[in-house]
């Protein structure tokens, strides 16, 4: 087996029947969740606007790709609530508890604070997901996107993997956007080979439209650590240097 087909293997995950009636069960409460928000803003102290950074408590937010939750977590501390928000990961919850030291605890105190955790969730097929299918939200985010270390990183088959891996995020988000107001967020390294990626290229060839471009400091996300999340050190953090968070929207009808 090559290693791309290793890879493409790793990926696929099957929900059973009973983790599908749990999600069914937590959508109803996420879109009661959102009725009740929107009756009850200037009567609840819950709907008062905080922002940090890019994201507002008033956003639904789906978050994509979550290594050891925590960049969910800074969010959802500084919200005081994370009922708005839907934060997912590729791997299994044994898997991040085994790649992660602080995976479970983080999870457990988003779950306190409201969120939607989904595991085994594809960034290239996530628009298929029986659960986020019926969801729009108004900010997809995906922070370091990245297929794993099966090649040498500046490889053209480690680039032509992870282009692989971006376009299809951007094609599925795309899907899930609301189409008032809504963005997607990609924070990216920059430099070599990261410049190869052909990040806004492939963004405008799917009909999305670049917003902003931003500097990326993980200071502005208390309590963030970014993790390699691949290989004996999954749990360690890797040298960010000069990195960019993309916003694309969709284009005005």
């Amino acid at each position: 087996m090559g290693k791309e087909e290793e890879y493409q293997e790793r990926e696929s995950n099957v929900e059973t029947d009973e983790e599908e009636e749990e999600y069914q069960e937590r959508e109803s409460n996420f879109e009661t969740d959102e009725e009740e928000e929107e009756e009850d803003d200037d009567d609840d102290d819950e709907g008062e606007e905080k922002w940090r950074m890019h994201y507002s408590s008033r956003h639904r937010i789906l978050l994509v790709g979550e290594g050891d939750f925590s960049f969910s977590l800074s969010l959802a501390t500084h919200f005081g609530s994370a009922r708005n928000m839907v934060a997912t990961s590729l791997d299994s919850q044994e898997k991040i508890d085994s790649k992660y030291s602080n995976a479970i605890g983080n999870v457990r105190e988003l779950e306190e604070r409201g969120c939607i955790v989904i595991y085994g969730v594809d960034a290239k097929q996530m628009s298929q997901h029986f659960f986020l299918s019926t969801q729009r939200f108004d900010r997809i985010v995906y922070n370091f996107p990245h297929v794993g270390f099966l090649f040498r990183e500046d490889s053209y088959c480690q680039i032509q993997l992870n282009k692989r891996l971006v376009k299809g995020f951007l094609q599925n988000a795309k899907l899930l956007l609301k189409k008032e107001g809504g963005e997607i967020h990609i924070t990216h390294k920059e430099g070599h080979p990261y410049n190869k990626w052909d990040l806004v290229r492939k963004a405008h060839k799917i009909g999305l439209l670049l917003t902003q471009t931003l500097p990326f400091r993980k200071d502005d996300y208390p309590g963030y650590d970014n993790k390699r999340a691949h290989g004996t050190l999954s749990d360690a953090s890797f040298h960010l240097g000069d990195c960019t968070t993309y916003k694309f929207r969709l284009p005005s009808c």
